[in-house]
C-alpha cells in the first residue's frame, strides 16, 4: 500500500456509473415537448438558467431538475402551459428515478482491486434518497468504508470527509469526472485529485484544470487508478 496516501474519495455520478446522459435524454424529450413554443437553443439556454438559480434552493439531482423544467415550461409559453405538459414532465422525472444503474467500464473491478488495502469514502452530492437507491442499485456498497452524501463539494467538505474517514487530506486522493467538483477542491484542501474525463460534462460543472500541479492527475479510466496509486 502506498506510504503517503491512505483514503480514497470517489464520486459517483459519472465516475461509477452513468447518469448526466440520462439526464441529456430527459433535455431531448423536454425540447420535443415544447417546440411549438421556442426553439432549442433558446429553451436548453432558460433552463440552464433555471438550474442554476435554483441549485441554492433545491441542490444537486433530479428532483431540482425537474422543478427547473417546470419552471421553464411556464417561462416559454407566457404562463400558458397546459397541465397534461407539466404532467408530461412529472413523468419524465419519475423515469429517472426509476432509471437501472449502469456502472462504468472499471468500477466494480477498480473499487475492489483497492477495497481493504485504502479507506474508501464515497463522496456525492444529489438527493439522498435517489443517491441511496442507485448505492444499493449499484452493487458497490459494501466496499466503502464510508459514505458522504453532500450538499455540495467544497474544500471544507473534503477536509471534514478525510479528517472523519482517514489521516487527513494530505494522506487522501479524490477521483471524479468533474473538475469543478471531485478535484479543485480536493487539491485546495491539500489533497491529491484525480479526473477522470466523462462522455457529458454538465456546463455547470466545467472549470479550469489545475494543470502543472503536483497532486493533480488525469487518467482515461478508472482501471489506471490502482497503478497510479502505487507509483505515489
Amino acid at each position: 500500500m502506498s506510504q503517503k496516501i491512505t483514503t480514497i474519495g470517489f464520486d459517483a455520478d459519472d465516475t461509477l456509473w452513468q447518469n448526466e446522459e440520462f439526464f441529456r435524454l430527459t433535455q431531448d424529450r423536454f425540447a420535443a415537448l415544447l417546440g411549438d413554443y421556442t426553439d432549442r437553443s433558446a429553451l436548453d439556454s432558460k433552463l440552464l438558467q433555471a438550474e442554476r438559480r435554483n441549485l441554492g434552493r433545491y441542490g444537486f439531482g433530479i428532483k431540482g431538475f425537474v422543478l427547473s423544467m417546470i419552471e421553464t415550461a411556464i417561462e416559454v409559453t407566457d404562463e400558458k402551459v397546459p397541465a397534461s405538459v407539466i404532467g408530461q414532465i412529472i413523468a419524465m422525472g419519475q423515469d429517472m428515478l426509476a432509471h437501472p444503474i449502469h456502472l462504468l467500464p472499471h468500477a466494480k473491478e477498480s473499487v475492489e482491486a483497492l477495497a481493504g488495502d485504502y479507506n474508501l469514502v464515497l463522496i456525492t452530492k444529489g438527493d439522498l434518497l435517489d443517491q441511496e437507491r442507485k448505492l444499493a442499485q449499484s452493487g458497490l456498497g459494501e466496499l466503502f468504508d464510508a459514505i458522504e452524501i453532500v450538499s455540495d463539494k467544497t474544500p471544507e467538505t473534503y477536509i471534514r470527509a478525510f479528517m472523519r474517514h482517514g489521516h487527513g487530506p494530505d494522506r487522501a486522493m479524490m477521483v471524479g469526472n468533474s473538475m469543478k467538483s471531485d478535484v479543485v477542491p480536493a487539491i485546495e484542501a491539500g489533497g491529491w485529485g484525480t479526473h477522470i474525463p466523462a462522455r457529458y460534462e454538465w456546463d455547470i460543472e466545467k472549470a479550469d484544470a489545475p494543470d502543472g500541479h503536483p497532486r493533480f492527475h488525469v487518467l482515461e479510466s478508472l482501471a489506471g487508478v490502482p497503478e497510479l496509486l502505487g507509483q505515489i
